[in-house]
């Protein structure tokens, strides 16, 4: 059995293994902190992973994806400010309950809301994308054209402050992507004549820069995280205020259930992701409720939906990726970013080349749940009282020059630093404009994958475009995509 297999080659490795709780402990401390997302933690650990192996590598980085979805709950249920914008509906009824000293019951609620969410949408990965994979590996280049075309309609269609803006991400990121050497005729592009850029636009550098320098520029006048301290939380009046009783849990339980196959079922959709996810689920659990007049006082209810449904995005937000070679959020597009950095083949036949390391992964992703299920359920209150002592103006000017000396370390070119530097500024002038970072780093990252898979289409057949009408599924797949963006376009002429 593939799983069996996999926790063979996690326990064979110490590194993955300590690796594994190192990552989700950033995870939860970097989520627990206001305004550092964790597509910046993970963009700062990258460099990280070139010195390590494929399998801590990725197992770290899967375990802070995943615990740091947990960890923006924290603040936001202590202290009224969300760690990570999917934190925000955990806010609503969160603090509210911290207000009336129940902030025990309502931390643990959030755990194991999220622990159980998030192992629902772990197994349906590790079951369901190597089923998938089998079936995605007899598609041929058109059908791959036709996916990659859909995946971003959906994604510039669904990220950006509008569809003009997401579309416009995703064709910039394309346009950057063929910075380089042309595979085929050798011959430059887009270099201008410097060197630096025959290889092509380094990754790190444009992930630093897009996720962590644009995160300081735009949160290092933000006081929000030196205010937390201030937050009045009430005092216990009952012993089982600071405690998630069995009666508590029962009655959130068809709950959770339900919130984490919505969940599961949005992570499964490129561009969504679990801000989507977890305001979905507590729409869902509020209009259900036979007490909507509870609800925003503090229903515990709504803390166990919402927490549910973000963290159940975290798994199969992979299964595109590893049966389509498709990221279906920046977790999952930072994570082929490492994949790529060690040689590894995305796609369907990865389950085959790395057979191990894949269920590896999956098996980390087991160990991370079980690791901030038990920091979190005894430590959590700890950790947010911890991070409220810890003032913006040391935060992030600490992460600011980590930055540097991050993206020197790889290459040992100052170029690199530039490079960040000119990253970060787009990254900042793009949240501005109400662009899509997230939109751009998939399409850069997926960009090689579609000229590849587009080029081998034009050596098929010499019918150019004319011969997608013989390949039904890459129709199909295309298809998908213009709905996606004209039901988005309706939703939009609506509001």
């Amino acid at each position: 059995m593939g799983l069996v297999d996999g926790f063979v080659a996690l326990f064979s490795s110490w590194q993955a293994v300590l690796f594994t709780i190192i990552g989700t402990l950033i995870g939860l401390i970097g989520g627990a902190v206001p305004g550092l997302s964790s597509g910046a933690m993970i963009s700062l650990l990258i460099p990280v992973t070139y010195y390590m192996g494929p399998l801590p590598a990725l197992a770290m980085i899967y375990a802070v994806s995943k615990s740091s979805d947990f960890g923006g709950s924290i603040p936001a249920i202590l202290f009224n400010t969300p760690g990570t914008p999917q934190a925000s509906a955990t806010q609503i009824e969160g603090f509210p309950l911290t207000r009336q000293g129940k902030q025990g019951k309502a931390l643990r609620m959030a755990v194991v809301a999220s622990a159980q969410g998030d192992v629902f949408s772990e197994l349906l990965l590790i079951f369901g994308a190597s089923f998938l994979a089998i079936y995605a590996a007899r598609l041929g280049p058109p059908e791959f054209v036709g996916i990659y075309a859909c995946a971003f309609l959906i994604i510039g269609g669904l990220l950006g402050k509008s569809i003009v803006t997401g579309l416009s991400s995703v064709v910039l990121g394309l346009l950057l992507s063929l910075v380089g050497t042309d595979p085929i005729t050798a011959g430059e592009r887009f270099t201008f004549g410097s060197f630096h850029l025959f290889d092509g636009i380094g990754l790190v550098p444009v992930l630093l820069g897009l996720f962590v320098l644009s995160e300081v520029f735009e949160k290092a006048g933000d006081t929000k995280a030196g205010a937390a301290e201030e937050a009045v939380a009430g005092t216990p009046t009952h012993p089982d205020d600071s405690r998630l009783t069995w009666s508590d849990y029962k009655r959130v339980f068809p709950t959770i259930c339900r919130s984490q196959v919505i969940g599961s079922g949005v992570g499964i959709l490129p561009g969504l992701g679990s801000v989507v996810a977890s305001f979905v689920a507590y729409s869902e659990a509020r209009r259900r409720s036979k007490t909507p007049e509870t609800w925003g006082k503090g229903e515990i209810e709504g803390i166990a939906a919402a927490e549910a449904a973000n963290n159940a995005t975290s798994g199969s937000n992979l299964i595109p990726l590893l049966t389509l070679g498709i990221p279906g959020s920046t977790a999952a597009a930072l994570l082929s970013g490492v994949m790529l950095v060690h040689g590894i083949e995305i796609g369907p036949r990865v389950f085959e080349t790395s057979h191990d390391l894949v269920y590896g992964i999956f098996a980390a992703g087991l160990l991370c749940i079980a690791t901030y299920f038990v920091a979190g359920y005894w430590g959590a209150a700890y950790l947010g009282r911890l991070i409220a002592r810890i003032p913006s103006r040391v935060v992030y000017p600490v992460i600011f020059l980590t930055c540097y000396v991050a993206v020197y370390s790889t290459e040992q070119e100052v170029f690199d630093m530039v490079l960040m530097t000119v990253f970060g500024i787009a990254g900042f002038v793009m949240k501005k404009l109400g662009m899509s970072p997230a939109a751009f780093i998939i399409a850069f990252i997926l960009g090689p994958g579609l000229e590849r898979a587009l080029r081998q289409t034009f050596l098929l057949s010499d019918d150019g475009l004319l011969f997608f009408l013989e390949r039904p599924v890459a129709l199909l797949f295309l298809a998908m995509g213009l709905v996606a963006l004209v039901l988005r376009l309706r939703r939009s002429r609506k509001a």
